[in-house]
């Protein structure tokens, strides 16, 4: 199952509804779509972006604290994979009380699991092809930026 983040107030813990391909969706905050109607769920897994990361799995977001204080008030704490570039990981984020490191970190590099000591690079991806699920990387495509009637820029395949 898949679900989505839902900002439902400043400074509150992130409710995740379940979404899939035909599931509603709405403009939230900074235009970040999401799940109309659909049920509530707890997440067992989350994909967690990150701006900065360091060394022992503590990440920088983007400044709401949303993930950190939705993580800290599930009863149970899902798996939580940081997903970042590799250039921005750092030293330490000197991370405050409220903090919570990160389980994995996936990077373009590859993947970084947090033990006692900290994180451990378990190694780059197999070389070969990729499989048929996987998504095709940045460098793949080639990209056409257009600019909606509302003056949006974006970029399509």
């Amino acid at each position: 199952m898949t679900a989505l983040p839902v900002v439902v107030a400043p400074g509150q813990p992130l409710v995740f509804r379940e979404w899939h391909p035909g599931v509603a969706l709405a403009s939230g905050p900074l235009g970040i779509p999401y799940p109309v109607g659909s049920d509530p769920v707890v997440p067992t897994a989350a994909l967690v972006p990150m701006i900065g990361w360091d060394e022992a799995g503590y990440r920088l977001g983007y400044g709401g604290g949303f993930f950190d204080r939705t993580l800290a008030s599930l009863a149970k704490k899902p798996v939580v994979i940081g997903v970042s570039y590799e250039l921005a990981k750092m030293k330490t984020i000197r991370p405050q009380s409220w903090d919570i490191p990160m389980d994995w970190v996936v990077t373009e590099r590859g993947t970084y699991r947090r033990d006692p000591e900290g994180l451990v690079f378990l190694g780059e991806p197999i070389a070969g092809e990729p499989s048929a699920l996987a998504s095709p990387s940045a460098t793949q495509l080639r990209l056409t930026p257009s600019v909606s009637a509302s003056g949006r820029t974006s970029c399509r395949p």
